[in-house]
């Protein structure tokens, strides 16, 4: 027996075809659970830049996915081929939030689920990730962290500015500080102790304090 003969015999007599009831009903559910995944990615952004683009990705990303593993559940050959396809396919895009990963991963697992046919997984599955998502990503467990950016004259008012913000704010912690001639500039990542921000201009009528600039600083920080 050739090699020929084995996928003659064992592989293309055994094609099954995807029935139009199999294919509408796994395309609607990916369209509905990608569209899902879509919400809670809305919901839970937290970055600087919203990429509606992004979301929707997510929602053609579960529908082809459904749709690939659809035509390779139906026909083995036509997997073998596109298994050596897919291997050569390199995808260059950056991905800047590290959040962004768990969703494209989200969004191809329930593709394979349902095309598998396994949807009550794929919808209870979803439901849950979407809940622990929505309560974890939006808990906040610190307050809004500030930047001072504080130009001085010299060290005793260098000094006498740091502990006026040690005792007006709940966390005062040097991040970056340039000296020259005349001048001394500190860049400090402060936690308010209240919603009150008049400290940052008793703070610049401060003797040889030349400016003083409170910047909402939007990131990830622990303690």
């Amino acid at each position: 027996m050739t090699f020929n003969d084995i996928f003659k015999s064992s592989f293309l007599e055994n094609v099954t075809s995807v029935s139009v009831l199999d294919m509408v009903l796994t395309l609607l559910l990916a369209f509905l659970l990608g569209l899902f995944i879509y919400f809670v990615y809305k919901k839970t952004f937290s970055g600087v830049m919203y990429s509606a683009s992004f979301g929707v990705t997510l929602i053609a990303l579960t529908m082809i996915t459904a749709l690939v593993i659809l035509a390779v559940t139906s026909n083995v050959v036509l997997s073998l081929g596109m298994v050596g396809a897919l291997s050569i396919v390199r995808f260059r895009t950056a991905i800047k939030e590290p959040l962004d990963i768990a969703f494209l991963f989200w969004s191809i697992a329930v593709g394979i689920v349902l095309a598998a046919g396994l949807i009550p997984l794929a919808v209870f599955g979803s439901a849950v990730i979407g809940i622990v998502l929505i309560v974890f990503v939006n808990k906040k467990s610190y307050t809004n962290p500030y930047i001072v950016v504080l130009q001085c004259e010299d060290h005793d008012s260098e000094v006498h500015a740091k502990e006026y913000l040690d005792q007006h704010t709940k966390r005062c912690v040097v991040k970056s500080k340039s000296a020259q001639k005349g001048l001394i500039e500190l860049n400090l990542e402060i936690r308010l102790k209240e919603d009150n921000t008049d400290f940052i201009n008793e703070l610049a009528d401060m003797p040889k304090v030349h400016s003083a600039v409170l910047v909402s600083y939007n990131g990830d920080y622990m303690g």
